[in-house]
């Protein structure tokens, strides 16, 4: 059949590819012939073909010859299921209810086909009409939404520029996991890439639409171009499809939602495309056959050659996916050749008549690109649900299709005869290997060997006289009671023995001893033997036995080696050269999450020109490699498996070479492989990125510089003697050439000269009143924070240099004793509950190596606390520190710098009391309070650790605790689940709505972290397993509206609570509340080195 046939047909083939479906959903049926006897004996009255199909009783009808030669005229769709090897069950119709429901079947069939005569709109494309719909409500709905968009999804737009050279994702705008998988996978092939891009829209675009496809084709393929405009050329590092989606959405009708097949969507996409294609190549080659490009690169032929009761035939056929039955197979290979014959079909190649039929498909033309659709669902009749298959299925990187071409039908022919008869060959050794592995003729069976083996160990045991019960004390007390025990002899008596029971050591010996006495004697063999065996009989056995044993060992291995070398030829028998010459490359694994009626779909793609894997997850764009894409695409290992297989043609390298200019031959990066349009179109889109960019640089900037204003304000404050004492006169006397460093310079001459005659009468004064009340004394009276204890504690150190040299030699003195002191705990190895930067921010500035102008200005403004007035000491000491404050000059300290540092130690104290307060809800079991706390406080946390090692806290020590949070939250929703009632019910939905599906994203943003995967997968795992219980309908339906929600693996984060309000606690406070809850986890909790 030519395109043009093809497209003038398509229409009517897509009616009869419907009804087809429906039929195949309402009776369960998934044999094509049948169902399609069924059509053509009810003319295409569904009613009819219903009632056929029921009276029939699931028993499949006898087809005529007319019948069977249809198959391949009547399902000529490009979509046909090729290859089917399902079973003919049928849904016994015929109870007692069976007309009513053939009735309702009929209406419901009735108005299906009405619908689409009076819209021309199948089911198929309302379905994908309905997770469109259902996927831009829900974007919209998160547009409104008021809270806070964080993390992943950053207001900072620096966090979401592209990294250089690195693909661009692409951003889930609710439940389109499965638009992002399959717009990648063909981005990725160049020549695909290539025609959309350049793809120039009909000139006469003003007099279209012609029609309803027209409408919804070409603006769907515009808006493709400006998507992959944006893949290729955009400074962003994700971009959002909604737009085409919305399109898409715009061209059905219908408000339901489900989440959409990726086979089924591909399908609706490369037909669209070839549509749009259509239209072009229609136009520029007129009265000409036009050549679909679509079609040209993924649309291929088989030739069906088949036989009814000796009657041979043969069809061409088109096909686009080949669909691929996985249960009851282990690899690709077994799939294909199942796919490739239908029925028995001997007759083929022989020369009898016989009355067997079937049919054989061999390719004549390949594909460029290959896609399989691998069928994981089957339709449980017995819960009246869906389920999917999770059974391992292998693949190969590469892939040879020589054995399925036409040309070499011949010698497949041979090889595959050859291999079904290694194969029989293979059972009968198999069987018989069973043989002595299983030997025995009872329900338990053991290995031939080991039974001779034992029976040696059995004649050769010693042998007994006596009757195996009779030396047991059958006047010993019963199991698990306890016999009486005489009193204990005084020393200078001797026991008496017992009645009937002989001496009395004999005695003691028959206590009961319930946890010892069942060990075997010694004086007992610790297997059966037998009675009476003559040394002459167990020379001849023991001979036998070995003998038998050698015997049956070496047929064991003779066995196993033959089957091995079977198996080795049946994997060789396609391996020379000559059918090797049509190889096929993995290009792209689409794969899918979940059970069959929720998931999560994702992309692993070939990068040829880096040699690597990517996965390609919605926004996330990572490095990956093949053991990864094994272990979460073959099947077999959680609930992710291969949904779909795209192979392209090694043969033909344009489908991945990058362009090249013409003229200097260099490749073509970036924005130059664009069109004009296209490129004018990402250019604009990138200038109002950068100018997002810069207008958060510009919000920034004022900020900071209010903040500069603020702490300006703050400093001048400072300044201000707070003290009932006269203002520091200024010295007019002329400064030296160069300044000192401020810390070095001697204070103002007046002002010294001031703080001398304050000190004498302070000095005198505190002679006559306080003689032993010193400021370290003060310390056991007054509760003070543990900065100004430590400057009161080094101020009474320098009391000695104080009495000689004045306050200033004992400012300078004090200032080293407190900062040796702080060095030293900064220096110590102290456990979590004592963490000496919640006392001291200068230890915390040590450990992260903070600039020496910072510690000595932070260090100076404690000595210059207005609240150092304990004594006239204190507060000359502190006049000298303000009066070196004023000597700083605006070059020698970084306000910007320093006032950064400050805010990073609030940032860490916030952090702190985040912890602080999630871990005591946690320990009370409040587990939903405690959640936003953890959460808040290892987000916080990762962005202190990025600046430094010692910026935070232990980030293992709170990612388990947020772990261990939310998995006990999933187990109390599941608890509340599983009571099935309605408030309970509603209220675990509820849990898990607002807490545990909002945060699991935050749990799979760093892949890296398995145990977080793994908690993920846990928690799923938890609600999957209710899919195959039964429950009430109510509940069940609950269950499928939430399951997606909790198995979308999208790690973006579209909006979160704001931060619970902080209370304010002092520095004695949050170090001891911080303390205890340390001492009680180091107490109560397991390691935080597993889940």
């Amino acid at each position: 059949m030519t395109v043009e046939q093809n497209v003038l047909q398509q229409h009517s083939q897509k009616h009869q590819q419907t009804l087809l479906n429906q039929l195949r959903e309402v009776t369960g049926t998934t044999d094509v012939q049948l169902l399609q006897q069924a059509l053509q004996v009810s003319n295409g009255d569904l009613a009819e073909a219903v009632a056929f199909l029921t009276e029939k009783n699931a028993k499949v009808p006898q087809q005529d010859e007319a019948t069977y030669y249809q198959t391949a005229q009547i399902t000529n769709d490009r979509y046909i299921s090729v290859g089917s090897q399902a079973d003919t069950n049928v849904i016994d119709l015929t109870g007692d209810d069976k007309d009513d429901l053939q009735r309702a079947i009929a209406l419901s069939l009735e108005e299906s086909s009405r619908a689409f005569r009076e819209t021309g709109i199948t089911d198929e494309e309302q379905a994908i009409s309905r997770v469109l719909e259902a996927s831009i409500a829900e974007n919209k709905a998160s547009l409104k939404r008021t809270h806070t968009e964080v993390w992943s999804d950053s207001p900072n737009p620096h966090d979401r520029k592209r990294l250089e050279n690195c693909p661009v994702g692409l951003k889930n705008v609710g439940n389109t996991c499965w638009f992002s998988a399959v717009i990648q996978s063909l981005f990725n092939l160049l020549e695909f890439q290539r025609l959309v891009l350049h793809y120039s829209p009909p000139a006469r675009m003003q007099d279209l639409p012609r029609n309803q496809k027209e409408h919804r084709n070409l603006p769907f393929m515009q808006e493709l171009r400006r998507l992959f405009s944006l893949l290729v050329g955009s400074k962003r590092k994700y971009v959002d499809p909604s737009r085409a989606v919305e399109i898409l959405k715009d061209a059905f009708k219908s408000s339901e939602s489900q989440q959409q097949d990726v086979s089924e969507f591909t399908h609706k996409l490369l037909d669209w495309l070839e549509d749009a294609f259509q239209i072009k190549a229609e136009e520029d080659r007129e009265g000409e056959k036009p050549k679909n490009p679509m079609v040209e690169l993924f649309y291929g032929r088989f030739l069906a050659v088949g036989v009814l009761e000796g009657k041979k035939f043969e069809n061409t056929e088109m096909f686009g996916q080949y669909p691929l039955q996985v249960n009851g197979f282990k690899d690709l290979h077994e799939c294909l050749e199942a796919a490739m014959i239908e029925g028995e079909i001997e007759s083929l190649h022989s020369a009898e008549n016989s009355a067997k039929s079937g049919q054989e498909h061999w390719f004549t033309e390949l594909p460029p690109v290959l896609t399989f659709e691998l069928s994981r669902f089957e339709f449980n009749q017995a819960l009246g649900r869906p389920e999917k298959i999770h059974n391992k299925l292998e693949f190969p990187s590469m892939l040879y299709m020589d054995r399925y071409m036409d040309r070499n039908r011949e010698i497949t022919r041979i090889k595959r005869e050859e291999i079904r008869r290694l194969k029989e060959h293979l059972t009968v050794l198999q069987q018989r290997l069973e043989r002595y592995l299983s030997y025995g003729s009872g329900p338990k069976r053991f290995p031939l060997a080991d039974v001779l083996q034992y029976a040696m160990e059995f004649a050769s045991s010693k042998p007994v006289c006596t009757s195996p019960v009779e030396d047991i004390d059958t006047t010993a007390p019963p199991g698990g009671t306890t016999a009486q025990v005489p009193p204990a002899a005084s020393a200078g008596e001797q026991p008496d023995a017992a009645e009937g029971s002989g001496a009395g050591p004999q005695a003691q010996q028959r206590v009961h001893k319930p946890f010892t006495q069942s060990r075997v004697p010694p004086d007992l063999p610790m297997h059966p033997a037998p009675r009476h065996i003559t040394d002459e009989e167990l020379r001849v056995l023991e001979g036998c036995l070995h003998r038998w044993r050698s015997e049956v060992e070496n047929d064991t291995r003779d066995l196993q080696a033959s089957i091995s070398r079977i198996h080795r030829t049946i994997e060789l028998m396609y391996s020379d050269k000559s059918m090797m010459q049509v190889p096929y490359r993995l290009h792209a694994v689409l794969v899918h999450e979940g059970q069959a009626n929720a998931g999560h779909y994702w992309a692993y793609i070939y990068d040829p020109h880096h040699r690597r894997w990517m996965k390609y997850n919605d926004i996330s764009v990572t490095k990956s490699s093949w053991e990864e894409l094994v272990r979460d695409s073959f099947g077999g290992y959680r609930n992710a498996s291969a949904y779909c297989l795209m192979y392209i043609d090694d043969k033909k390298p344009f489908l991945i070479e990058e362009d090249f200019d013409k003229e200097t031959g260099q490749m073509l990066n970036g924005l130059d492989k664009l069109p004009p349009d296209l490129k004018e179109y990402v250019e604009a889109d990138n200038k109002l990125f950068e100018k997002e960019m810069e207008d958060w640089d510009a919000l920034q900037a004022r900020k900071l510089q209010q903040e500069k204003l603020a702490l300006a304000a703050a400093a001048a404050n400072v300044a201000v003697q707070p003290m009932n004492t006269e203002p520091c006169p200024t010295d007019d006397t002329a400064a030296p050439q160069q300044d000192p460093e401020y810390m070095e310079q001697q204070s103002p001459s007046g002002d010294s000269k001031h703080l001398q005659e304050e000190t004498e009468r302070a000095i005198s004064k505190a002679a006559a009143e306080h003689d032993e009340k010193s400021p370290e004394v003060l310390l056991n009276t007054a509760m003070m924070t543990p900065n100004m204890q430590g400057v009161i504690m080094a101020i009474g150190k320098s009391r000695s240099v104080y009495d000689k040299g004045g306050p200033e030699a004992a400012f300078f003195k004090a200032m080293k004793v407190e900062y040796t002191r702080l060095l030293r705990l900064a220096q110590e190895d102290t456990p979590p509950e004592r963490d000496y930067r919640l006392q001291h921010i200068i230890v915390y500035f040590i450990q992260n190596q903070a600039p020496k102008k910072i510690l000595e200005r932070t260090l100076l403004m404690q000595f210059a606390d207005r609240n150092l007035g304990f004594d006239e000491r204190c507060k000359n000491i502190m006049k000298v520190a303000r009066a070196k404050l004023e000597l700083v000059k605006p070059d020698e300290v970084n306000m910007e710098e320093y006032e950064t540092w400050h805010q990073d130690y609030r940032n860490f104290r916030e952090t702190t009391v985040f912890l602080l307060i999630g871990l005591e809800m946690f320990l009370k079991k409040s587990y939903v309070e405690a959640l936003m706390y953890l959460i808040y406080a290892y987000q916080y946390n990762r962005v202190l650790l990025a600046k430094g090692p010692y910026r935070g806290h232990n980030e293992d020590l709170i990612g388990h605790y947020r772990r261990e949070c939310l998995l006990r939250l999933n187990e109390h929703a599941a608890a509340l689940f599983e009571t099935g009632e309605e408030n309970e019910v509603n209220n675990g939905l509820s849990i898990m709505n607002e807490l545990v599906v909002a945060c699991i994203p935050l749990l799979l943003v760093d892949e890296m972290e398995e145990k977080d995967m793994v908690a993920v997968e846990d928690m799923r795992n938890r609600w999957c397993s209710y899919l195959g219980q039964e429950m009430e309908p109510n509940l069940q339906e609950k269950l499928t509206d939430f399951l997606p929600k909790l198995l979308d693996c999208s790690s973006e984060i579209k909006s979160f609570p704001d931060p619970p309000k902080l209370p304010s606690y002092s520095t004695l406070e949050l170090c001891e509340r911080y303390s205890r809850v340390m001492t009680l986890l180091t107490q109560n909790r397991t390691p935080a080195d597993g889940r």
